[in-house]
Order: C-alpha cells, then sequence, then structure tokens
C-alpha cells in the first residue's frame, strides 16, 4: 500500500471538513468527483453574494480548496507537498496546483475550483 506525503494531513483533514460542514449545513454530499466541485463553486459564489467578510471564511475557504485538491489528487495520483508557498499539490505531470488560493479567486469572483480541477485532470493525462 502506497504511503502520503506527511504534508497531506492537514488538507486531507480539511477536505473532511468540508464534506462535513456542506453535509450538515447546506445538506450537500460530496463524493470527491468533480462535478461536486460545481456546488463548491456555488457554495462559494453565495457566501460571497451574502456579503461575508473575508475574516470571516477564511477557514472554509481553506477547507474548500484542500477538497478540491484532494478531488485533483484522488484522480491524478497527485501528492500535497510543503512547498516555500505553503502547501502545493503537485500532480505526476510535475505541475503546481495551489486550490486553497484558487478557492479565495473564487470567492473574490476571479476563480473556479471546478475549472481548476478540469486544467489539472487534463495537464496530467496529457
Amino acid at each position: 500500500m502506497a504511503t502520503r506525503h506527511p504534508a497531506a494531513a492537514r488538507p486531507i483533514r480539511w477536505a473532511a471538513d468540508a464534506v462535513a460542514v456542506l453535509r450538515e449545513g447546506a445538506r450537500l454530499r460530496l463524493d470527491y468527483s468533480a462535478r461536486s466541485l460545481w456546488s463548491v463553486d456555488r457554495t462559494i459564489q453565495e457566501i460571497r453574494r451574502d456579503g461575508a467578510p473575508y475574516d470571516a471564511v477564511h477557514t472554509v475557504l481553506r477547507c474548500f480548496g484542500a477538497y478540491a485538491g484532494e478531488v485533483i489528487a484522488r484522480h491524478t495520483g497527485g501528492e500535497w507537498l510543503e512547498t516555500h508557498l505553503g502547501l502545493m499539490l503537485r500532480t505526476p505531470d510535475g505541475r503546481y496546483w495551489d486550490p486553497v488560493v484558487e478557492a479565495r479567486r473564487c470567492w473574490s469572483g476571479d476563480g473556479s475550483l471546478h475549472l481548476l480541477c478540469r486544467e489539472a485532470t487534463a495537464a496530467a493525462a496529457a
């Protein structure tokens, strides 16, 4: 059985928190599929529309980004690594992805976790 990099423990836990929050709070079931990221994008957009200040949502955004990273990791064989920029996901093609930053971009109206996943999985498959 393959072991995961020790840096993966935190984002895996954050991803599980996102699954629990959306299951309990919004009654959404996240199944680690690329399709489930549409729901996460929509939820982030709803939070933004409600006018929540960043200080109130940064932990939730981190969890949503970690969830997207876990979706990418599970579909590509990628792994979480600690870098000088913080936790990043590296896909087997050697590219680095920062889904937590993408979740923040989504909250600001300039990103999409679903599109990030599509790009990362396409790049890894090429």
